[in-house]
């Protein structure tokens, strides 16, 4: 069960010049676009963005052709190779979606919580591991719904990324598990790296609490799950396709399971995952907690909500669809050497911590061996990648062992690594939701962060 690709990458001041400010649209569908590597130009202009995106577990693709946001902004383009064969279409947009320049001296009220995390009725050793972690006060999304996850009712969570929402359902479900000792949760995550970050979290959370937990991800030896699930786990986090087969083979049960997190539930209906969802649903109790949490609240997450969610309360901190505190521009390399203008970019002081993203695995691998090359030190991830490659070149970058990650999608949605000061899109995102979520690597939390886009 593969899972799909993604890159990081680094961005810089340099080579970004004065955006066009009047909302029309920078569209190139009459012309050829930057392939998904760049470099190299033709007499006939630029190649096309090409190449296939791996999908996540289970196999299920998604579908070809453009998609929208919230069925308003479309970035259409069909699916091509990345070594040229078949080609697409650069994905359309307008050029302002990608820039929104910080105003100085320009601050809004911080937030301000109504509870405190001694306010909160859990035990008092998730509330002695919450102070071990450095939690201070509740961010908005955890002020708002832990009352209500601690009173057992179903919850939708909107918000936007790098807001703290895994503590908002771990916190109260560590609790109940604890305190009423019985039952147990599974967790529903669209890639094996939020899959793991989870539960590293979980661990943080109940530590001392003799709570234990297994993750079921694809994309790595299934026999250790198996064994795994032979002893009794309170909290199973995975993703759907690996949770599905250990259900056919008879190795989960989720008789016992009275818990569900539905966690970037907009994410696994975007890989294809709709059907595996309800196939996992269908064989929980109904008489359960289920817990939905989405950048978006698309018709589709609606019907998901109302067939399988009893009277929930919905919850939105989201103020905007990018944190206020990214500061967002363009870099137009039409004519221009696309790779010469990274590596310009990456050497720059400023450029300490950087994410690119890329569109295919073989772009991202081809980048990153290509950046190596200029001596700068990078790594790559994407879905050719076994897990453990995938891993340690996530360990390298979050100890600072390199400076720029090469990534697809997969590492846009819930990866949380510290100060990441740069998020530069190589290739243009498939969709505007792509976009945010992969400049919302940087700027988390009350951090600053930098986002800039490769156009034209």
């Amino acid at each position: 069960m593969n899972q799909k690709s993604f890159t990081p990458a680094r961005k810089r001041q340099s080579g970004v010049r004065p955006a066009r400010t009047n909302n029309t649209s920078s569209s190139r569908r009459g012309k050829s676009a930057p392939s998904s590597f760049g470099g190299k130009k033709s007499s006939s202009g630029p190649k096309k963005y090409g190449g296939n995106r791996s999908q996540g577990q289970g196999g299920n693709r998604r579908p070809s052709g453009g998609f929208s946001r919230g069925g308003n902004r479309s970035f259409g383009g069909g699916r091509g190779c990345a070594s040229g064969g078949n080609k697409r279409k650069q994905p359309s947009f307008n050029i302002s979606s990608f820039i929104n320049k910080a105003v100085p001296g320009v601050e809004e009220a911080p937030f301000v919580p109504k509870n405190s995390f001694e306010d909160f009725k859990v035990d008092a050793l998730i509330k002695r591991n919450l102070k071990l972690k450095g939690y201070k006060s509740p961010t908005a999304i955890q002020d708002e719904i832990i009352p209500h996850v601690l009173a057992g009712r179903d919850v939708v969570g909107l918000a936007n990324t790098g807001t703290g929402k895994t503590a908002a359902f771990l916190i109260p479900l560590i609790n109940e598990i604890y305190t009423k000792r019985g039952g147990q949760v599974i967790v529903l995550t669209p890639t094996r790296e939020l899959a793991l970050q989870i539960d590293e979290e979980f661990r943080a959370f109940a530590q001392g609490m003799r709570l234990y937990s297994v993750v079921c991800v694809g994309g790595t030896p299934i026999t250790p799950q198996i064994r795994s699930l032979k002893k009794y786990n309170h909290v199973v986090i995975g993703t759907p396709g690996r949770v599905i087969d250990l259900i056919k083979r008879g190795s989960l049960n989720l008789k016992g399971t009275n818990r569900v997190v539905l966690d970037e539930a907009d994410r696994m209906l975007d890989m294809g995952f709709i059907d595996d969802m309800r196939f996992v649903l269908e064989r929980i109790t109904k008489e359960r907690q289920t817990l939905c949490f989405s950048a978006t609240m698309s018709p589709t997450i609606s019907r998901i909500v109302s067939d399988f969610l009893k009277d929930p309360i919905k919850v939105s901190v989201k103020t905007r669809d990018t944190a206020k505190n990214i500061d967002q521009d363009v870099v137009h390399v039409a004519g221009r050497d696309k790779v010469g203008i990274l590596v310009e970019q990456l050497t720059h002081v400023d450029f300490k911590k950087v994410i690119v993203f890329g569109r295919t695995k073989h772009g991202v691998e081809k980048l990153s061996n290509e950046l190596n090359r200029h001596k700068l030190r990078t790594e790559s991830i994407h879905g050719n990648k076994s897990h453990g490659q995938r891993q340690r070149a996530l360990k390298r970058f979050k100890d600072g062992q390199v400076n720029a990650l090469i990534a697809t999608d997969v590492a846009a949605r819930g990866l949380d690594i510290s100060n990441v000061s740069h998020v530069i899109n190589f290739d243009l995102p498939e969709t505007y939701d792509d976009y945010v979520h992969r400049i919302g690597r940087t700027g988390r939390g009350d951090k600053k962060g930098k986002a800039l886009t490769f156009v034209g």
